[in-house]
């Protein structure tokens, strides 16, 4: 009876350690590469988010490295992923689009995720964020709140759609609006990010829209010193300062890894460049500042509701 017992109760133990350990689906264990470090803040903190939600929904394991910056130290991390037991990868950034077409042959039973680039191979896919509706509603609420109908565009590279989408936002809101605009070359360079910041406040702009990850916090800092306004990017940023930042154009990263890894864990996720919008709920407008009307809020609210349902923005 007592060895009956022990029996019985080793295959319970067993089988619960097998239900804690175990997921089901394609999803094996999932690695992250990212071309600077995940304490930023902003981007690359998006990225670290992304994996311990996926490692808590689907129970695998997940890592990550720092300062994966050329085609080189990309190929030794993902061999080293591969031997680890690694089937999702995601590249943290435009460049791994490139690196992963390069290589992705090479590892036939790993599927490489880039962003904003160019998949070609059958186990490649490109997430994109339509970013120019997320730049035109913050551009509504930059000239709204404009008190010199002055704003400016800090961003890193001319490509950036939500740079035009800011402009078209800002003369819809109030076509006495100018719009100066910037281009960094660089979505790190601070130095130059907060020399650019300091030329627009000194030409009487007192809305800047810091359109880089890697240099929005200083130029947000510098503008507080200054009095003046910003919206901020990426991520909701409001608590560098609720009279500073109005609102923030949010790039939900974290919740579209999870949405990604779903995908790839039912079979479902397809190769090549994937857009996403605010009608898949992964771009957002952040935490309104005080100084934001609840008339006006309520109004850009039901313009996103409208964009959403929609697809069109408002004239």
């Amino acid at each position: 009876m007592f060895n009956r017992f022990r029996i019985i109760l080793l295959c319970l133990l067993l089988l619960g350690a097998c239900g804690e350990t175990k997921t089901t689906g394609n999803l094996q264990k999932v690695g992250l590469l990212v071309p600077e470090t995940v304490n930023d803040q902003v981007w690359g903190t998006k990225g670290y988010k992304g994996m311990l939600k996926i490692q808590s929904k689907f129970n695998v394991d997940v890592f990550y490295k720092e300062g994966m910056n050329s085609q080189a130290v990309v190929e030794r991390a993902v061999k080293e992923f591969e031997q680890k037991g690694v089937n999702l990868i995601f590249g943290h950034g435009s460049e791994y689009a490139e690196y992963f077409n390069n290589i992705s042959e090479d590892y036939p039973k790993i599927h490489f995720v880039s962003f904003n680039g160019d998949a070609k191979n059958p186990n490649t896919t490109s997430l994109n964020f339509k970013a120019h509706a997320m730049g035109f509603f913050g551009g509504m609420v930059a000239a709204h709140m404009s008190k010199t109908n002055k704003v400016g565009v800090l961003a890193a590279y001319e490509w950036q759609p939500e740079i035009e989408g800011f402009y078209q936002g800002a003369m819809a809101e109030n076509n006495q609006t100018h719009v100066s605009i910037e281009y960094v070359g660089n979505w790190d360079d601070e130095k130059k990010a907060t020399q650019l910041a300091n030329q627009m406040l000194k030409q009487g702009v007192d809305v800047v829209y810091p359109a880089g990850d890697g240099f929005n916090v200083p130029v947000i800092e510098q503008v507080k010193e200054q009095g003046s306004y910003v919206i901020g990017y990426v991520s909701d940023q409001s608590d560098l300062g609720e009279s500073t930042v109005l609102t923030s154009t949010i790039q939900q990263v974290d919740t579209l890894y999870e949405k990604v890894a779903e995908q790839y864990n039912e079979g479902k996720l397809k190769a090549g460049n994937l857009s996403f919008d605010f009608q898949d709920n992964v771009i957002s407008l952040g935490k309104f500042s005080p100084l934001v009307s609840k008339d006006f809020i309520g109004k850009m609210n039901l313009k996103i509701e409208q964009y959403k349902e929609t697809g069109k923005l408002p004239k």
